[in-house]
């Protein structure tokens, strides 16, 4: 870091930052800030997986196989007939919005990870 520059505006002291500097303090803390989330337990993602979640057809899917979860354990996790999740999958059927948080809580996602506008 270099050498900042200060000064007195109406009788408050200010510093003057060059911006490149002042963008990387930002980003340090903004990472600091995401570490100490990370190092909470909060979950993150491989890059892999955010990419797929864009492009898939099917998010429900795409997070039951991230989990390595087969269709009937996910199913019974989240307590509907497999054939039903199936449907799901497949876009044949929405699914209630009690069905979609159940397989959320079984994919421990939020509802919004799954429902995409």
């Amino acid at each position: 870091m270099g050498v900042f520059n200060r000064t007195v505006i109406d009788g408050k002291p200010f510093v003057l930052v060059p911006e490149e500097e002042f963008e990387d303090m930002m980003d340090i803390i903004t990472a600091k800030a995401i570490m100490a989330r990370v190092d909470a337990g909060e979950e993150t993602w491989p890059a892999e997986l955010v990419y797929e979640l864009f492009d898939t057809e099917s998010r429900i899917r795409t997070f039951r196989t991230y989990r390595k979860m087969t269709v009937s354990e996910l199913a019974g996790a989240a307590g509907i007939s497999q054939p039903y999740l199936s449907e799901i999958e497949t876009g044949k059927k929405t699914g209630s919005v009690d069905v979609l948080k159940r397989i959320a809580t079984a994919l421990n996602v939020d509802l919004d990870d799954l429902v995409v506008d």
